[in-house]
């Protein structure tokens, strides 16, 4: 046998440590993907509410305890903080029609930590089919009993969206 190849004798279990290490390099980027997907799945459940004028959709979104703010200018041309409640959003929205308040987001970025996650969606926000606003997300969502929730939601707001 030549000098170039070498023999390594395997046990049934160094073939056995070999495909686990294999599988869980491959199978390492589809589990992100499945917990980047599902923490997508909650926002797209949030705005999937607003659309069809669904209250109790939109609410299954948020934990108990969310918190919402907006950041607005107010007539003097300040910035100002605005909060809500998901119940005062949810309530705004059961009193649409369907298709009525209809918010185009996009996913940029996604960071997760464990049981934590950060999600940035800029936006256009149409009210009755016409161009209302723009701004973006950021939201906070937390996994709790193995579902994603949104703790944390503020946005920024601008008429000018060119």
């Amino acid at each position: 046998m030549p000098e170039a190849f070498i023999t390594v004798k395997t046990t049934p279990m160094h073939r056995i440590i070999i495909l686990l290490t294999v599988a869980m390099i491959l199978t390492g980027p589809l589990a992100a993907q499945s917990t980047e997907d599902s923490v997508k799945a909650t926002v797209n459940r949030l705005f999937e509410g607003m659309r069809n004028a669904d209250a109790a959709l939109l609410r299954s979104a948020f934990t108990d305890s969310a918190i919402l703010q907006t950041i607005a200018r107010n007539k003097e041309g300040q910035d100002i903080i605005h909060s809500a409640r998901p119940d005062e959003f949810a309530n705004f929205v059961d009193k649409q029609e369907k298709g009525v308040a209809d918010e185009q987001i996009q996913f940029e970025t996604i960071k997760i930590d464990g049981p934590l996650a950060m999600v940035w969606t800029p936006y256009t926000f149409y009210f009755k089919g016409k161009r209302s606003h723009c701004g973006v997300n950021s939201f906070q969502l937390v996994r709790m009993n193995g579902a994603w929730k949104i703790q944390y939601l503020i946005d920024t707001r601008r008429k000018n969206c060119d």
